[in-house]
């Protein structure tokens, strides 16, 4: 068996050394690091050869990688690093690391072109100043050779623990059963559904009902597959933390019903919940747990990993505080060697996400499961969305050092200009304005001059500003039909956005780099309004899992003599609560009544309360921590009864699980439409430009979505029983009755 390794991962496993430092120092962007690049080797005779990937062996070790460039006029191989600053003050173990990976390329180089001497150099160039610092040394092919050996040498005895793993771990996959006597009604179809997906080498949406158990009806084929088809590792994403907690639970059930499988399950957690030191930096100087951080780090993995536990973040936490290592950072180098990893959306398809440039780097081969995919729309837009506001700018001018002012100017004064041209509170620009822009361009790059030298000082607020600034520069070097440039005018002041409409394009390369990707969901309908707006690829398979519900489980009733309309909304008030109270005296329990906002949650909850002050009602609060949370949904209990309020599309719309008496009822008093403003108004405008169905795309898939989430809270096993009542007149209309689910029977309600 043999074992393969980028150059990069060997060495950051055997040359990384001394503390972990994560101080705060502008670095090029991926954009000028591309481009720095380019100026170095553009520099270069015409001889010289650029991006020469090379290979070797080490035992069963295969190392492999891309040197930057060779010049064989003079015999010097090249490793380019781009860097912003003074280089003098570059940490020492970063430039080991750097002199590793050109020492190892050499070798590489020595071998393939079977030269006898080779000089080494490392070019360092600073954006900045466009100036090269070359530092070089003579080596013999034998010594690179050597030191080649060295290495790999330090990194084998792990390659044969993880090949023996790699053997045990598929042998037993191959074997396991479904940990379950049987499957669930609709399980086996969505199992089926995945394994195939990766089979054939394609992305899957596959629509599944709540209820049918989808974690393991999907983590199960997919563990198959990475034994079948050769796969490194299965990423388990959600969109929030109980959709991790689910996963991981589907997990835990596979490990019991297969003791001797020895599989590793890992959750990422976020670096604010993770940090054991938040009042302390990222480096040695000031937390104890960075200090000397890499020459604990072995122990700390091996422990991890021989630990047999699912690493889930209180899991890590413990074994980093009882080694003496950073959680946070810790579970990024578990992510390296583990076979499952449970995280956010963010950690594959955001801009620097850190699964999807593993897997690029590493070559990985990935099958992705992405959990209560409705979501993925609205968070991947948000994750290509920059904006600043022009209150912060006012404020940071005035405590901005000397230095920063006048490029701070500069911005305010094009910001101001960029007003003059509005007459209204919104304005979307056909283009980016150049000027504006060239003024973030001039601010970022001041900002990140005087941070190169005043780093530990500068002010947090000012630190933000630059990171919103990158961001926004970032966006716009890819700006095109998929986003909007707007300025929207406020009390405060005013702010500019890039807004993503489309993620469709940002997500291209996220499909393309797993062997298959799944999104599921209760509520995927209609599939080519999520294959459209994601940019799913043209082979994308599609699943509509049969529901093991039966009709006569859910009483689904219309109220079609009611608006909930905005204008109609103060004459609904009561007509509502009349139709709860009567739904309530028939079948006393607990229910659940969702509405479009706060405003009119609160004003029917008031009314209500006068007119049948014997039902026990409680409100969803407007701010609500996890505390308040937990309160609310303890009073759906076993023996409890009353009437939750709550707003469609918040907290307790999906994602929550109350079986049986816990919850028997739902009254939804809206269609879930977003906001007419004019922000959605742009992107229905969008929208209609791109696919043709602005206001289906914008508005009313959307809304159903969350409608049909909401409704889907009721039942949640094959013994429950319930009703759901959709109220608004729009409810009856084909065109809305069509995008509910095919197994409900949708009555009129009496009158």
């Amino acid at each position: 068996m043999t074992y393969t390794v980028a150059v990069r991962a060997l060495c950051e496993f055997t040359a990384k050394v001394g503390d972990l430092d994560l101080r705060f120092t502008p670095s090029p962007t991926s954009q000028e690091g591309i481009a720095g690049h380019a100026t170095v080797t553009s520099r270069r005779d015409d001889d010289y050869q650029r991006e020469i990937s090379l290979s070797g062996h080490f035992g069963p070790l295969h190392v492999r990688g891309r040197a930057d460039g060779y010049d064989p006029a003079r015999r010097q191989l090249e490793e380019i690093k781009t860097y912003r600053g003074d280089l003098d003050k570059m940490p020492a173990n970063h430039r080991q690391l750097h002199w590793a990976q050109a020492r190892i390329y050499g070798h590489l180089l020595c071998q393939q072109l079977q030269l006898p001497m080779l000089r080494v150099a490392l070019v360092y160039f600073d954006i900045a100043s466009q100036k090269e610092t070359v530092m070089h040394e003579e080596c013999t092919a034998e010594a690179l050779r050597i030191y080649f050996e060295q290495h790999c040498s330090l990194f084998l005895e792990w390659a044969e623990q993880e090949m023996a793993h790699r053997q045990a771990r598929d042998a037993e996959l191959k074997a396991m059963r479904f940990p379950h006597a049987d499957f669930r009604p609709g399980q086996r179809q969505l199992a089926e559904a995945m394994y195939k997906a990766s089979t054939r080498s394609c992305c899957l949406l596959a629509q599944a009902p709540t209820g049918i158990g989808k974690s393991v009806g999907s983590l199960f084929p997919m563990l198959k597959a990475t034994a079948a088809h050769g796969l490194d590792k299965v990423f388990f994403l959600a969109a929030k933390v109980p959709g991790r907690q689910m996963a991981l639970d589907a997990c835990a059930i596979v490990k019991n019903s297969a003791p001797l499988l020895p599989l590793r399950v890992l959750e990422l957690s976020a670096k604010a919940s993770a940090c054991a030191h938040p009042d302390k930096a990222c480096h040695g100087e000031s937390c104890p747990l960075a200090r000397g951080f890499y020459e604990r780090l072995p122990l700390a993995r091996a422990a991890a990993l021989a630990s047999g536990l699912i690493l889930d973040k209180e899991a890590v936490r413990a074994i980093a505080l009882q080694l003496d290592v950073c959680p946070y950072y810790l579970g990024m180098e578990l992510a390296r060697w583990s076979d499952v990893v449970i995280g956010d959306y963010n950690y594959y398809f955001d801009h620097s996400a850190m699964l999807y440039g593993m897997t690029v780097a590493n070559d990985w081969k990935v099958n992705v499961l992405i959990d209560e995919a409705h979501n993925m729309v609205a968070r991947t837009r948000g994750m290509y969305t920059a904006e600043l506001e022009q209150a912060n700018l006012k404020m940071l001018r005035k405590i901005a050092p000397e230095a920063l002012k006048k490029p701070l100017d500069r911005v305010a004064r094009q910001w101001t200009a960029l007003l003059k041209e509005q007459d209204g509170d919104y304005l979307v620009h056909p283009a980016l304005p150049d000027k504006f822009f060239a003024a973030l361009q001039n601010v970022a790059t001041a900002f990140g001059n005087y941070m190169t030298e005043h780093a530990a000082a500068l002010d947090e607020d000012l630190q933000r500003f630059y990171f919103d600034v990158l961001l926004l520069n970032r966006l716009a070097e890819s700006f095109g039909d998929h986003s909007l440039f707007d300025v929207s005018k406020t009390a405060s002041g005013s702010t500019v956005c890039i807004r993503n409409i489309v993620p469709a394009p940002f997500l291209k390369s996220r499909f393309e780099a797993s062997r298959s990707t799944a999104l599921f969901s209760a509520t995927l309908s209609p599939w080519n309004y999520y294959s459209d707006t994601l940019g799913m690829p043209e082979s994308t398979a599609w699943v509509d899992v049969e529901s093991p519900f039966q009709a006569e489980q859910l009483a689904v009733r219309v109220a079609d003599t009611i608006s909930t309309r905005y204008q109609h909304r103060p004459a609904s008030l009561l007509p509502i609560a009349e139709l709860m109270a009567r739904q309530y005296a028939e079948a006393p329990g607990n229910y659940l009544a969702f509405f479009s906002s706060f405003d009119y949650m609160e004003k029917t909850a008031t009314l209500f309360a006068q007119h049948f002050p014997d039902v026990p009602i409680w409100l969803q609060p407007r701010r609500m921590d996890d505390g308040a949370r937990a309160q609310f949904l303890g009073r759906f209990g076993l023996e409890t009864r009353g009437i939750g309020f709550a707003v469609l599309g918040g907290a307790f719309g999906e994602g929550i699980d109350l079986p049986g008496a816990r919850l028997i009822g739902a009254f939804i008093a809206t269609l879930g439409l977003p906001q007419i403003n004019p922000v959605n108004e742009q992107i229905r405008q969008r929208m209609g430009d791109i696919f043709g169905a602005g206001y289906d795309y914008t508005y009313l898939y959307p809304g159903m979505q969350k409608v049909v989430q909401a409704a889907g809270r009721v039942i949640r096993t094959q013994s429950d029983k319930g009703v759901v009542y959709l109220i608004d007149d729009r409810f009856a209309r084909p065109e809305i009755r069509q995008l509910l689910p095919t197994w409900w029977d949708v009555q009129l309600a009496e009158r």
